[in-house]
């Protein structure tokens, strides 16, 4: 039986453009990158209305709309809650760009944090899965800077 995919034409608009622009990511997100980038860590944020913690930090709550000046170190392991894979070759998507994605809760936090998964096969993904950070060697303060996030190793 042939899949639906097989008969689709992927189009691919091809142009240039250039449009030089820089923005700054504020006080709260500067602080973040910084301790990925210098230090490894990953920071949160309180709110101080209902205790949600963010990871990556809010300036303001969503909740409540109110100031955040409480942060927090994540330990940075989590557990996976939802996760998908891209099955598909696409010249939209960068070569050896991570096939899989989730929705982390990390330690700590209340809010799910959404980044790549690695080292795992796709089949051996499973809602509950532990897992930690893997960090770039060379980092540059973007959330790059974890490349993705693997099975938690066993502690020795």
């Amino acid at each position: 039986m042939a899949d639906w995919r097989d008969s689709v034409e992927h189009l691919v608009h091809e142009s240039r453009i250039k449009v030089p622009y820089t923005w700054s990511v504020g006080e709260t997100g500067s602080r973040f990158l910084r301790a990925l980038r210098d230090e490894k860590k990953l920071l949160a944020n309180k709110c101080p209305k209902t205790g949600q913690v963010f990871c990556p930090p809010r300036r303001n709550s969503p909740y409540t709309l109110e100031p955040i000046t409480e942060w927090l170190e994540l330990p940075g392991t989590g557990m996976v809650l939802s996760y998908t894979c891209r099955r598909y070759a696409s010249r939209a998507v960068p070569a050896g760009s991570p096939e899989l994605y989730a929705l982390i809760q990390l330690d700590g936090a209340t809010q799910a944090f959404l980044h790549f998964l690695g080292e795992i096969e796709p089949d051996k993904v499973r809602r509950g899965l532990r897992v930690e950070p893997v960090f770039r060697e060379e980092r540059t303060g973007h959330i790059l800077d974890i490349r993705y996030f693997r099975p938690l190793r066993e502690q020795a």
